[in-house]
């Protein structure tokens, strides 16, 4: 099967949202190439589907946030109603109501970007790991290197993309 959009493209939809990684419903409905009303029927005709874990609506502070980041809107000025915000299992459960050819497609791809951010973040644990048991084997030989190291990880570990409200 192959694959119709690219993984930097659905990567670059993931958001930071409330300590989650969340695809927004106008973007879900992009790539599946259906209307945004489309996925908002669907989910609010199968809320039973979609847990707090699965699903969450942002907040008007948190959609403002957004529309002032990334200038969403385009027709209309103010936004109508809040935007729904999709875990992977949400994207997952969205695929099964959404059910067309496309949906099942894009589901994979979006499936496959979740694993890979996945696996990047557990290979990154794994190499300071390493450079833990360096450290203590090679001592104070290699300091300066171990702690430009460990600040280099700890820079790219800080999520880009986090909005809303963050309490405490």
């Amino acid at each position: 099967m192959p694959n119709m959009v690219p993984q930097e493209v659905i990567e670059q939809k993931i958001f930071l949202i409330r300590g989650k990684k969340v695809i927004l419903d106008k973007d879900l409905a992009e790539l599946y190439g259906v209307p945004t009303k489309r996925v908002k029927e669907q989910v609010n005709r199968n809320m039973k589907r979609f847990p707090d874990d699965f699903m969450f609506q942002l907040t008007w502070g948190e959609a403002k946030s957004l529309r002032s980041q990334f200038a969403t809107l385009k027709r209309g000025e103010h936004i109508k109603f809040l935007p729904y915000a999709f875990t992977e299992q949400g994207v997952a459960m969205l695929s099964s109501v959404l059910n067309s050819e496309r949906a099942i497609e894009v589901n994979i791809a979006i499936m496959r970007a979740f694993v890979k951010m996945r696996q990047l973040l557990g290979a990154q644990k794994g190499l300071l790991r390493k450079i833990e048991e360096m450290e203590k084997k090679y001592d104070n030989q290699f300091r300066i290197v171990f702690e430009a190291i460990r600040s280099l990880i700890k820079e790219e570990e800080k999520p880009k993309r986090r909005i809303g409200f963050q309490a405490g």
